[in-house]
């Protein structure tokens, strides 16, 4: 594969043998052969990151462990119900605009590390309020703070994967994602296991010291990034943002693979959507008892640590079919959920919520890696960067648009939108048929 020359490089080579399990004939499927002398190190430097900042991702939660935070400093509750939006949204709404500005750079992996550092220091700056503040206070300050990590999330997701083309082979892209994933929901599911059980005190306290630990994942990634080996790219299609950003659009009707997965994509968010509607269901939505959600966080990191690998190694063979077992996946799993709101009232339908969530999880990773696999593999080095932007950004405008399921949910009940959530998966199944094999090609 390479002469490795130093102990570094036989380590880089040798556990980039065992993690992928490529023969030589496989190893540069699509990358320069500058970027293939360099592939073992800078595989191992992807999912270090990647790995990093995943972790601290999962440290930050602000599904749970965000929205705790904000109910125990006194945050008013409607600064609480606009983390996930602003963090989801904001992370991918702004991508269409940056993308040309991050085209215009020849070396792109500069913009993800600048990104990543700002994203660990606002996490610090958090947990800096959490210690200095309280009531609306430190629910606006958090909340400030949480849309410049956002933005910086932006620019990270739309150069990374350009990055990833550039430097890591076809064939074990989705190998480097999927190992990240699996290292980062190992931590968090420990982190998930000791709040459980006591060992550690949810306090104030213990959580701002967890947000210190996740900043510093990002700071650290940062610089793991930097050392990345990224040959030069093309610069075409930069100039004036907006104007570039309104002619992207043109993609959708002149690539109908472009269209069909970003339709197929926007049908699988209901994978992540759906897991709240599961805490809302057992009547576990107050925040203020953390252990009580203990069994929902355990399913979800034990599902993320275990399939995030497998789902990775898949998608390198074939992620259509990824994209589609998610899809049908996540349909009998939100089925089933859906059945077990409507016969099961409140706090026992708890366990059974619970082990139907760790299938869901193990959906949502499929969606995840398949979806970032396919994208990069079915584009090329002039329309990653492009495509990775203008599908985000659809994705993050019906993301703000999916607030309109909690008011089918106040007027029809928890069971109805579940049951919608199915048959979106189920039409994503569908929808992930027409796609072509991408890694055929």
């Amino acid at each position: 594969m390479m002469n490795a020359e130093n102990p570094a490089e036989k380590i880089n080579a040798a556990v980039y043998e065992i993690l992928t399990s490529e023969d030589d004939g496989r190893v540069c499927k699509d990358i320069p052969d500058a970027a293939c002398k360099e592939q073992p190190g800078n595989f191992i430097r992807h999912v270090t990151a990647l790995g990093l900042t995943k972790t601290g991702d999962g440290l930050l939660d602000p599904k749970l462990v965000m929205s705790w935070l904000l109910t125990s400093l006194g945050a008013p509750a409607f600064i609480i119900g606009l983390l996930v939006p602003i963090r989801e949204a904001g992370a991918l709404l702004p991508q269409l605009v940056i993308a040309p500005t991050i085209r215009a750079q020849s070396i792109r992996k500069w913009v993800w590390a600048f990104g990543s550092l700002i994203q660990g220091l606002c996490v610090v700056g958090m947990a800096f309020v959490a210690m200095t503040m309280d009531g609306a206070r430190a629910g606006w300050g958090i909340l400030g703070l949480l849309a410049i990590l956002a933005i910086a999330r932006s620019a990270c997701s739309a150069s990374y994967k350009d990055v990833l083309g550039k430097t890591v082979s076809k064939s074990t892209r989705g190998t480097a994602t999927g190992t990240a994933g699996t290292i980062a929901a190992t931590v968090v599911l420990v982190f998930g296991v000791i709040l459980s059980i006591g060992i550690l005190e949810p306090s104030v306290e213990t959580i701002t010291w967890v947000l210190v630990v996740s900043g510093v994942c990002w700071i650290v990634a940062s610089g793991v990034f930097i050392s990345l080996n990224e040959e030069p790219g093309a610069t075409d299609g930069g100039g004036n943002a907006l104007k570039h950003a309104i002619s992207q659009f043109s993609y959708l009707w002149t690539d109908p693979q472009l269209s069909l997965f970003i339709a197929t994509r926007a049908l699988l968010i209901a994978t992540a959507l759906a897991p709240p509607y599961f805490l809302s269901a057992v009547g576990s939505q107050d925040g203020n008892a953390l252990g009580e959600l203990g069994p929902f966080v355990l399913a979800s990191g034990l599902a993320a640590m275990l399939s995030s690998y497998i789902w990775g190694r898949l998608s390198d063979k074939s992620s259509r079919k990824v994209l589609m077992l998610s899809g049908l996946l996540g349909g009998v799993a939100l089925g089933v959920a859906a059945a077990l709101v409507q016969s099961m009232p409140g706090q026992s339908a708890a366990l059974p919520l619970a082990g139907v969530l760790f299938v869901l999880v193990i959906a949502y990773q499929g969606v995840r890696l398949g979806r970032a696999t396919h994208i990069v593999d079915m584009a090329d080095e002039d329309t990653r960067a492009t495509y990775t932007a203008l599908s985000n950004t659809i994705v993050g405008v019906l993301l703000l648009v999916a607030g309109g399921f909690g008011v089918i949910a106040t007027y029809f009940g928890t069971s109805a939108v579940l049951g919608m959530f199915a048959a979106m998966c189920f039409g994503a199944a569908i929808a992930a048929r027409g796609l072509k094999e991408v890694q055929a090609d």
